[in-house]
């Protein structure tokens, strides 16, 4: 079992940077996949950014790459999302994932989920 606690999410202007953080616990978080998404108002999740379980491969959607990158501490049991740059679509609610057996952009492969941490971008 692993419990996921996002945190670092608030209000900022546009082109600022935020860094969000996602702590887990269990002594197995090192063999996790771990994924942000993010859930706009009136839309569905999205993926954003993925991690493998060792850290050695990142993948961003589009809108993202080059302005957020996401990295993880095994030793911390901690993955971030650092943000930069940010535009008001960023908007949203960040959510925090680990899965198993994949790294997919896909929410369905994902075994655990926290309970996200908001994200706010004025223009």
């Amino acid at each position: 079992q692993v419990q996921l606690v996002e945190s670092g999410g608030g209000l900022v202007q546009a082109g600022g940077s935020l860094r969000l953080s996602c702590a887990a616990s269990g002594r197995t978080f090192s063999i996790y996949n771990m994924g942000w998404f993010r859930q706009a108002p009136g839309k569905e999740r999205a993926y954003v950014a993925g991690i493998s379980w060792k850290g050695s491969g990142t993948y961003y959607i589009g809108s993202v790459k080059g302005r957020f990158t996401i990295s993880k501490d095994n030793a911390k049991n901690t993955v971030y999302l650092q943000m930069n740059s940010l535009k008001p679509e960023d908007t949203a609610l960040y959510y925090c994932a680990a899965s198993k057996t994949l790294l997919s952009s896909s929410g369905k492969v994902y075994d655990y989920w926290g309970q996200g941490t908001q994200v706010t971008v004025s223009s």
